[in-house]
């Protein structure tokens, strides 16, 4: 009944003098601004957004959105047309804060709330008390060592580890952020004080495998899970997004490597073929430790970061099941990634948050990270047959994750349809 009171409503023109369609536009473009700045993938900043305009009984709405950019066009009950964009400068990960918009994206689908209760409710998510300092240092370390664990690092190494995390990546890196939005600019510095810090270390009798150090403390600045959902993009068709994932962590390696490079000729040091440690249970718990680290880092709630670390225990340990068994790394990234996807789907309607949060966490033992900085490394220091052997690695790896996740997503499909 009240469907056809609006309706009527919005034919006779009762509506549209209590509606301001500017300012609604408006507001619901700083929504999908914040959800694509705070980690959402392209496909539900667009979708929010259409389920958020269309549900104002607008006779059609035309959306666009890249990292970059976000573009709506609507067409009013009056056949006015109005069109809005926002520029993007930089993204990023605040799992929190997407969750919460993720909630009033949905409330506004479902309750068409006038722009002015938007606009409050809005703010009082965009003035969330933000995370502790404490919890910021303590991610950082968690991400980087917990890798560093697992590329066969040892105690000693450890604690240099924690010092040159703690001190470099999340202390400088915070200052540095806060005045650098060039992420190769960002990247060199910051990996280039990180690897002479630990070079600087080894000189003094510190550590004992510097560059394994080294290698997990990247891990912080690789953005290999852009590689990864540039795949995934592409495979969905968003081609222009994809590609630009693809060349922003491209570019972000290329910053790491050159900072490392720098250091290494600077102390004569040198970048070893990538090791892990042999045990593989420690291996699982480097990779646990880190994917909790990171799903701190990217500003989850505590509670959705545990779970997010419970899922990277399942993938990378399904991971080393198939491997054993079946001896094809490609199978094995496909089964752990379809079993992730379907662990962060199950783990979304539970939580009642959005599946990304422990989807891209939980799969962080498989994104091919170390690859792609060894890709960059040998390009760098022109031995183009590890460069060569990277890149297959890596485009191996991002298939079989991609390919896993579009199995779990056609069948969610196919349930939903049928259910």
């Amino acid at each position: 009944m009240l469907y056809f009171i609006k309706t009527i409503m919005i034919g006779t023109g009762l509506a549209k003098r209590d509606m301001n369609y500017e300012l609604l536009l408006n507001e619901i473009l700083n929504i999908g601004k914040e959800l694509l700045k705070s980690g959402a993938e392209i496909d539900r900043v667009e979708d929010s957004i259409y389920r958020m305009v269309e549900s104002y009984q607008v006779k059609q709405c035309n959306v666009f959105a890249i990292q970059s950019n976000i573009q709506v066009t609507v067409e009013l009950p009056d056949g006015h047309f109005i069109t809005q964009i926002r520029r993007i400068h930089r993204v990023g990960n605040n799992y929190e804060r997407l969750d919460h918009l993720n909630d009033l994206s949905r409330y506004i689908s479902r309750n068409t709330p006038p722009v002015d209760e938007i606009r409050e409710k809005y703010k009082e998510i965009m003035e969330r008390k933000q995370q502790p300092v404490y919890l910021s240092y303590l991610s950082t370390v968690m991400g980087g060592i917990g890798f560093a664990v697992y590329f066969g690092c040892d105690f000693t190494d450890i604690m240099v580890g924690i010092v040159v995390c703690a001190a470099v990546e999340a202390y400088l890196g915070d200052i540095l952020g806060k005045r650098e939005q060039n992420l190769v600019v960002y990247n060199i510095v910051i990996a280039f004080l990180s690897a002479v810090a630990v070079f600087f270390a080894f000189r003094l009798g510190l550590g004992h495998h510097p560059n394994r150090i080294v290698l997990g403390l990247n891990m912080v600045l690789v953005s290999g899970l852009g590689v990864t959902n540039g795949i995934r993009d592409v495979l969905n068709r968003s081609y222009l997004s994809g590609i630009l994932n693809v060349l922003n962590a491209c570019l972000g390696a290329v910053g790491i490597a050159c900072g490392t490079g720098l250091a290494i000729i600077l102390f004569k040091g040198n970048m070893d073929a990538q090791y892990v440690s042999p045990s593989a249970l420690i291996q699982i718990i480097g990779c646990g430790v880190g994917s909790l680290g990171f799903a701190l880092m990217f500003k989850a709630s505590v509670r959705h970061s545990l779970v997010a670390g419970l899922g990277a225990l399942l993938n990378y340990g399904s991971y080393l099941v198939v491997l054993h068994f079946q001896g094809s790394n490609f199978l094995a990234v496909l089964v752990s990634a379809a079993l992730v996807a379907v662990f962060a789907y199950i783990m979304s309607r539970i939580y009642k948050a959005p599946s990304t949060i422990f989807l891209t966490t939980a799969i962080l033992p498989m994104v091919p990270g170390s690859a792609l900085f060894y890709m960059m490394y040998g390009l760098t220091q022109a031995d183009y047959g590890m460069a060569k052997e990277q890149v297959v690695l890596i485009g191996e790896i991002c298939l079989a994750i991609a390919f896993g996740f579009l199995v779990v997503e056609i069948a969610t499909r196919y349930l939903k349809r049928n259910g």
